[in-house]
């Protein structure tokens, strides 16, 4: 009880080493290949899934859209991995920290947003000003066009920060309090202990949640861009 609420988002080190790099390397290696003509029923749904998510993204895309759809998929199975392994007990949730989901928002984000001004350059900066706009209104609408523009990759990155941040927050104090009734009142320790379990459920429908959400507006991104 006496476990400092933030300690599980602490970078972990081995020998004074950061080892957030060899946790984040580990995900693609949960990921199962075959070398054989005919797949196992793992293998299979994994193609399934693979291609259905595939498909679902990209059917809105044009041609130059759909050459980013390797890049997409990656991502999406690459952040679903990691926030699934984050659920299991004493690891560490490399999607928890900001600096990570920064990184991965602001270099795709950047690359949707170049293309566009190189592709469609009358159309891109034709988001900054809506058409049939008031002279007066022309410079503070410019600004606050560029604004909602420059924040969609921090409001990328913070949005899956807290959804993972909060759900593994609440799962801690729950266990807690689970531990800390089981001596005092057992009933109340069973009611307790289901609610654990099934905020576990839920934790693991948002951490799938949380990976579509990211690459779908990634994909959106692109969509306005090419």
């Amino acid at each position: 009880m006496n476990e400092n609420l933030f300690a599980s988002f602490i970078a972990p080190t081995i020998l004074g080493l950061p080892a957030a790099v060899l946790i984040i390397l580990f995900p693609p290696l949960l990921i199962p290949t075959s070398k054989y003509l005919i797949n196992n029923r793992l293998i299979t749904t994994q193609q399934w899934l693979i291609k259905l998510t595939s498909k679902q993204m990209m059917a809105m895309h044009n041609t130059k859209g759909r050459t980013w759809s390797l890049m997409l998929v990656s991502l999406i199975i690459f952040i679903a991995t990691t926030n699934l392994l984050g659920l299991l007990p004493h690891s560490f949730t490399p999607t928890t920290q900001l600096s990570m989901n920064l990184a991965m928002a602001i270099p795709l984000w950047a690359g949707a947003v170049i293309m566009g001004f190189r592709s469609k350059i009358k159309n891109a900066l034709a988001h900054f000003l809506p058409q049939g706009t008031p002279t007066p209104l022309i410079p503070m609408l410019v600004i606050i066009e560029t604004i909602s523009l420059l924040i969609q990759p921090m409001a990328l990155a913070v949005r899956l920060t807290a959804n993972i941040t909060a759900g593994h927050l609440l799962m801690h104090l729950i266990g807690n309090a689970t531990l800390a009734m089981s001596t005092i009142n057992p009933p109340s320790t069973l009611i307790i202990f289901t609610i654990l379990i099934l905020l576990t459920i839920l934790e693991i429908a948002v951490a799938l949640i949380q990976a579509y959400v990211f690459t779908l507006l990634v994909s959106l991104y692109l969509h306005d861009n090419t």
